[in-house]
């Protein structure tokens, strides 16, 4: 019986994965001009050449992994490396499923370049045989090899990191788009905004010149609603069929990853029990889960499974679990995370939601899935803590913390995305002793500006599509600027 895994069937998959290789250059449906943050963090690692570095890409099915290698790959082509010295493969093929990393280089070696230095491209490198081995043996024998990998499913990625990646490779996070990306990507052109807005630092800024900004902004507001609802995903961002889009969603990121990715990676047998945990979640995000709540509405799944089920899903990159940061002076509470679906489509898609245009409570619960999102996304190379407050004494709750150390004022997040504008001091925790004051997301483009209570607490409310808009600004515009 002949092996599938041959050198014929390999050489010719990578000559269908490496069309550069005959014609020069990567073909323009795969070089996006858009190029996103975590291309500028993949090149930042793959070109150092000082402090050797693999670069893994870890994010949800489509976000745009593939693509960022194909940038990195067109990018290398301009900078005249030598086609054949490229090579890309796909380890989601069966037939390189069979073999591992090593064989398929050694194929390459022998039958396309015997050059020391090469770019190699792997994509789903997760099911590639022990592949944190491969990957180790090469950085530690191969140093003129230069590697950037993705992963749809960043549980290998990430609990293999201590056993072989400690210092040898830098997972970076590729998110859903970000409300500004998402901008960019649809086109939408906005007048020229002041080089160094900060939109934690808005209320520093003159009256006239906040109502100029948010004049400048005020487009956002229906190109907000469609994001809410088909989410970051670049080729569904350009769909014009937003149902068609949904159900590609449904069926190609999430089936896939909860009935094939994930049982696949942690050997689960019984799929239909984390499939009714995630149908769970995404009803209850943006809320406080309860163990105990979840095992006795998914009768006959323990605690612990449903605790490791969680703990898939978040690599998975289907979830954020938000922790319990501080819950006031008493700490009476018992520390409970709260769940964020990863994408507020995904939840759309998942409970079949085609519309919430008219349901306040739907926009409420999406609107936080995104500010979070957003705030996770902007600072995950830092060391800033992200969770929640909440105050043991009254039960009320700071939806979003971004906590930087203990002698550096907490930015805190309420998000109010509703008709009414009004907001009394007993909703809110607002500390007199913080140097910034709560950041109240709000939904109106008009709700805007600088607050008072009594005892000197203050809020700063800003609309959702402004706060979210000029995080990817800001993020975005630092990374063009410094290349």
């Amino acid at each position: 019986m002949i092996s599938l895994f041959n050198e014929e069937n390999v050489i010719n998959l990578m000559y269908s994965y490496n069309p550069w290789w005959k014609t020069g250059q990567v073909q323009d449906d795969f070089d996006k001009p858009i190029k996103r943050i975590p291309f500028y963090e993949a090149m930042k690692v793959f070109s150092n050449n000082e402090i050797r570095r693999i670069a893994l890409l870890s994010g949800a099915r489509r976000t745009g992994k593939t693509t960022i290698m194909y940038q990195t790959i067109a990018k290398l082509l301009k900078d005249n490396v030598q086609p054949k010295n490229i090579l890309f493969v796909s380890f989601d093929n069966p037939i390189l499923k069979l073999g591992d990393i090593n064989q398929v280089l050694d194929i390459y070696r022998r039958n396309i370049t015997s050059d020391e230095n090469i770019y190699c491209f792997f994509d789903e490198i997760q099911y590639s045989n022990e592949w944190n081995s491969w990957l180790k043996v090469l950085y530690d024998t191969r140093p003129f090899i230069k590697i950037m990998a993705t992963g749809s499913a960043s549980p290998v990625l990430q609990d293999k990191a201590p056993e072989s990646g400690l210092g040898r490779w830098t997972t970076i996070p590729v998110p859903t788009l970000s409300f500004y990306e998402y901008c960019e990507l649809i086109g939408v052109f906005l007048p020229e905004l002041p080089p160094d807005i900060k939109p934690t630092k808005l209320y520093l800024l003159k009256h006239n010149e906040q109502v100029s900004i948010m004049q400048k902004l005020s487009p956002l507001q229906s190109h907000f609603i469609r994001y809410l609802q088909v989410g970051g995903f670049p080729e569904l961002a350009l769909s014009r069929d937003d149902v068609y889009a949904q159900r590609i969603l449904r069926e190609d990121i999430v089936d896939k990853a909860l009935k094939r990715d994930i049982p696949a990676l942690y050997s689960i047998r019984n799929i239909l029990d984390i499939e009714k945990l995630f149908v769970y979640l995404c009803f209850n995000s943006s809320n406080i889960i309860s163990i105990a709540s979840i095992a006795q509405e998914l009768d006959g799944v323990s605690r612990s499974t449903i605790e490791k089920f969680i703990s898939y899903l978040e690599s998975a990159n289907l979830i954020y679990v938000s922790p319990l940061l501080s819950n006031g002076p008493k700490k009476i509470l018992k520390a409970k995370d709260k769940i964020y679906i990863s994408d507020a489509a995904i939840r759309n898609a998942v409970l079949m939601k085609d519309d919430i245009t008219n349901n306040p409570t739907e926009l409420g619960i999406i609107a936080e899935t995104a500010v979070y999102k957003h705030v996770k996304s902007f600072h995950y190379d830092s060391i800033a803590s992200i969770g929640y407050y909440r105050e043991g004494s009254s039960n009320k709750e700071i939806d979003i913390v971004v906590k930087y150390g203990k002698f550096s004022a907490p930015i805190m997040i309420e998000v109010k995305y509703r008709e009414d504008a009004k907001i009394s001091e007993n909703e809110l925790i607002v500390e007199k002793a913080n140097s910034i004051p709560n950041l109240v997301i709000t939904k109106k483009i008009e709700d805007f500006g600088l607050f008072s209570y009594p005892n000197d607490k203050k809020i700063y409310k800003i609309p959702a599509p402004v706060f979210l808009y000029l995080l990817g600004y800001v993020q975005s515009r630092s990374y063009v600027i410094n290349q």
